[in-house]
């Protein structure tokens, strides 16, 4: 073999490695989120600040293989003062032809102050689709990575990206 065709296989392979971890950073989809119903906050107790909330909220996919579809979520998160961690939360994805089901597996996040007032949250964390069908079958048991950013008064954009890092977590699929 001469050094050319050598050199040319070595150089498609890197390119084909390079480009499949590129794919697996995608964007699986944004989403533009709204606060549905009153924020629930239960305060802790044992100091100013320290409380237990839970979000409900829904979305409607503008970007990516969720454009389109609407997404019903809900979490639970713990705040000492402005930062907060991410316990429970996921949600039902409905597509054209598809169904997925959604599972917050770990997340972080942080009061956003504006003008000295709240102004939201920034969030961001792990999950995993834990069944996925029709047209998303090709998303069970994929794990991603999610991110929130404030979009004014109860709303928020998230983004879901794929995560290269393999699910631990059960998944069932359905065609």
């Amino acid at each position: 073999m001469n050094k050319r065709f050598i050199v040319a296989v070595v150089y498609s392979s890197l390119s084909l490695i390079s480009a499949s971890g590129v794919a697996m950073a995608e964007t699986i989809g944004r989403f533009e989120c709204s606060v549905v119903g009153p924020v629930s906050q239960e305060p802790i107790g044992d100091r100013d600040g320290h409380r237990i909330i839970t979000v409900q909220y829904s979305c409607l996919g503008v970007d990516g293989l969720m454009k389109g579809a609407l997404y019903s979520g809900l979490s639970t998160s713990e705040w000492d003062g402005s930062q907060g961690k991410y316990y429970t939360g996921g949600g039902t994805v409905r597509a054209v032809g598809g169904l997925a089901v959604t599972l917050l597996t770990e997340g972080v996040g942080s009061a956003i102050m504006k003008d000295g007032k709240p102004a939201g949250n920034e969030a961001s964390g792990k999950g995993v689709f834990k069944f996925a069908s029709g047209t998303l079958a090709a998303l069970s048991g994929k794990a991603d990575r999610w991110q929130t950013k404030p979009a004014g008064f109860g709303r928020f954009t998230l983004e879901v990206m794929a995560d290269d890092e393999p699910s631990t977590v059960g998944t069932s699929q359905k065609e």
